[in-house]
């Protein structure tokens, strides 16, 4: 792994995330580079909005001067000097102090892959930017919800569905191809993934995010219980919450059901592809398991798949894959328990 990308690249990608360095070591060698690069990028855009203590006005410059830099409309990289200063993170510091590393280093892929990765770029950040706009007056006393469901949607196809027709993009230009019909598939499957694996984050990080004054479930679903975003601060909330909480993690595993047979559509040969995404799609489910077992509504109560459970499942998944019947057999024990 230490010949990812570059020395100093992949020294940025284990700093920042080493669950995702793990995954990336699970990757088929030919996706390795652009899904690392492309998830290197992303994270650095994530620093950059997500740097507390930064005016929102300087992080939504910060990150349009970055992305004119990925498209390619400008050679000048932000000065990112002052964000970074602001991380408590010092490996989030790092990122963003050498961030016209990774930048650079997109030029050394093909035309195709280049175009693959500032596409999915460009959308992540204008979730991103989106997301500074919408909640630039969020605080722990003022709860600024979405309003409409198509919000929601659009923010999760925008944040992570993007990144499943990255992925298929990139997979089907160096791994495997299908035909007409397949794909298409193949891609509504992928964008539905990752929707799931972002609806998941949010229902579990529901408390937190409303302590920060986001509510990214939307208004007219909430009201028509007779809710409003501040109730759901109250852990009282739950009993009146729980048909909403509910269908919205119905939604996540029929989603979750749509990546299950994107799995199933990888060509077996392709077990570190099938591996790298199985593992997710089972802690996804379990999550779902959990929440809805739990009051989500109480902060003091952090619901989370502990590690050696995490890696219960690596091993459960690396059994399973030399059987197509005995992977979706896995899937479905998590689905259904």
């Amino acid at each position: 792994m230490s010949k990812l990308i570059h020395q100093a690249i992949d020294s940025l990608l284990k700093g920042t995330s080493r669950s995702f360095y793990l995954t990336l070591k699970a990757l088929p060698s030919p996706v390795r580079p652009q899904i690392g690069l492309g998830y290197l990028l992303a994270r650095i855009s994530d620093t950059i909005a997500d740097s507390t203590g930064g005016p929102t006005g300087q992080r939504l410059e910060a990150l349009e001067q970055y992305n004119d830099r990925l498209q390619g409309r400008s050679t000048a990289m932000p000065d990112l000097s002052v964000l970074a200063r602001l991380q408590q993170n010092p490996d989030e510091a790092k990122l963003l102090e050498n961030a016209a590393a990774p930048v650079s280093y997109l030029e050394q892929f093909s035309a195709t892959d280049q175009q693959h990765i500032r596409r999915v770029l460009d959308i992540i950040i204008g979730g991103q930017t989106l997301d500074l706009q919408r909640f630039a007056y969020a605080n722990t006393g003022t709860v600024i919800p979405l309003a409409r469901e198509e919000e929601l949607d659009d923010y999760t196809y925008r944040v992570a569905g993007c990144v499943g027709e990255f992925w298929t993009h990139v997979s089907l230009g160096h791994l495997f191809e299908v035909d007409a019909a397949k794909e298409a598939q193949l891609f509504e499957n992928a964008v539905r993934f990752g929707k799931a694996l972002q609806l998941i984050n949010i229902l579990r990080d529901l408390p937190e995010d409303l302590r920060m004054g986001r509510c990214y479930l939307p208004t007219a679903v909430l009201s028509e219980h007779d809710i409003t975003p501040e109730n759901l601060l109250e852990p009282a909330t739950m009993e009146r919450f729980r048909p909403v909480y509910d269908s919205y993690l119905d939604k996540t595993v029929a989603h979750f059901d749509a990546a299950a047979a994107y799995i199933d559509m990888l060509p077996f040969s392709q077990f570190r592809m099938r591996g790298a995404c199985t593992l997710p799609v089972i802690i996804g489910l379990k999550t779902v398991t959990l929440l809805r077992q739990q009051n989500v509504l109480d902060a003091e109560y952090r619901i989370k798949v502990g590690r050696p459970e995490i890696k219960r499942m690596t091993r459960q998944t690396a059994l399973a894959l030399p059987s197509r019947r005995r992977t979706q057999k896995l899937i479905s024990s998590y689905r259904d328990a």
